[in-house]
């Protein structure tokens, strides 16, 4: 960083100030004698007030120079604080950008892996048979006897309505009572199904990656259950 220094014009200016007033207000040798007559009184007087009045010139002009010499002072020490908060914030800016390229990067790869999920899951075809009945109490059960049954997972936006369909009946009156006792388990599990047809065929993965971005524990509504594909090429 270059640092404008105090122009030498102005302590020079200063220096000379001072030379001047301290040359005219030098005294006469000690013990010396000086014959003053009444005649050159009213001499003396003039000369007094002329000594006075160049002392007061003196006295502004060395103001005018104290002040200049202030005033490009503060401008240095601002120029000098402008210099560091254009750089200060030069450095917040590279620091943003890293940031944002760092966001991207992390964006690209969650579009990808969402991507090659949901067209693994697109292949994953849905049954055509159901079971006649499958014992349950809750929505998670429910849901973890259907993987087993018929091994193949459910999507990650299935599993995480399931878990929602739990959550809704804390509090109620019935929260204790099996979901088998509310809702006849074929339309349970066909209520599944239909949300996982919808799941697997419509899902989006750029939603997929934004709701993965948000949530660090995502991988743990991805079910580790993988079919074999009969016909994976289409």
């Amino acid at each position: 960083m270059n640092y404008r220094p105090i122009s030498h014009s102005l302590i020079d200016k200063f220096l000379l100030m001072e030379s001047s007033g301290t040359t005219m207000k030098m005294a006469m040798p000690f013990g010396e004698q000086v014959d003053v007559s009444s005649d050159e009184s009213s001499s003396s007087d003039g000369d007094d007030h002329k000594a006075e009045s160049e002392q007061m010139s003196n006295n502004i002009a060395v103001n005018q120079v104290v002040e200049e010499l202030v005033s490009e002072g503060t401008k240095t020490i601002c120029d000098h604080l402008d210099m560091f908060k254009c750089e200060s914030e030069h450095m917040s800016d590279n620091l943003n950008i890293g940031q944002d390229v760092e966001e991207l990067v992390s964006e690209d790869a969650f579009l990808r892996r969402a991507r090659m999920y949901q067209e693994y899951m697109q292949l994953v075809p849905i049954p055509t048979q159901t079971h006649s009945s499958i014992p349950c109490t809750s929505w998670a059960g429910l849901a973890a006897s259907i993987k087993k049954l018929y091994g193949q997972p459910l999507h990650y936006l299935t599993n995480l309505c399931i878990k929602q369909r739990d959550q809704m009946r804390i509090g109620a009156d019935d929260e204790v009572d099996p979901l088998e006792m509310l809702i006849h388990p074929t339309k349970a599990e066909s209520s599944i199904w239909l949300m996982e047809e919808v799941h697997r065929r419509t899902s989006s993965p750029h939603y997929l990656a934004k709701l993965w971005l948000a949530d660090p524990m995502y991988h743990v509504y991805i079910d580790p259950i993988f079919p074999k594909l009969q016909n994976p090429s289409k």
